[in-house]
């Protein structure tokens, strides 16, 4: 297997996680449960932080060179918009209960990240066409936020230098 077939492998993994993670949650939001909210809401946090931490730091200034400054902008705004999101899903999910209007958010809110999961994955794609070096860097700093391991809301607040 190659190591761009391992990071391949790796981050359509991730994204099966997040996408499973998102399904679970709204199904939580709209069922009313807030346990099993919080306990997605942070599973969430926990899965994407990382991830968005080495796409930024690592695999998104080298796409730039394939899809230009615009778009990679775009994946950025993305991330940022999962971050606002996230916060406000956070804030809902510390409630005893919710009021019909904001479970139909919270459900919003969840189902506005998912389509940059599915986009995502795909960038699997371009990243095969790097040279081993760059996929063995990208993996380096994917172990490298494992490591540190703050969820996203933690990454976003203290480490990212782009605020949401």
């Amino acid at each position: 297997m190659t190591i761009a077939e391992q990071f391949t492998d790796i981050f359509r993994e991730e994204h099966r996680e997040v996408r499973d993670l998102l399904l679970s949650l709204v199904r939580d939001f709209e069922a009313g449960d807030m346990t099993a909210a919080r306990r997605g809401v942070a599973a969430v946090a926990r899965a994407t932080g990382p991830h968005f931490r080495y796409e930024e730091e690592s695999m998104y200034p080298r796409l730039v060179r394939i899809f230009g400054g615009e778009y990679v902008d775009k994946l950025l705004a993305d991330h940022d918009g999962a971050i606002r999101n996230a916060r406000e899903l956070a804030e809902l999910a510390d409630l005893d209960s919710l009021e019909p209007a904001q479970a139909e958010r919270a459900v919003y809110l969840v189902r506005q990240i998912l389509p940059h999961v599915s986009d995502c994955d795909g960038l699997s794609i371009m990243v095969e066409t790097f040279p081993d070096e760059d996929v063995i860097d990208i993996l380096s700093t994917r172990d490298t936020a494992m490591e540190k391991g703050l969820d996203l809301l933690s990454w976003a607040g203290t480490v990212r230098p782009r605020s949401a």
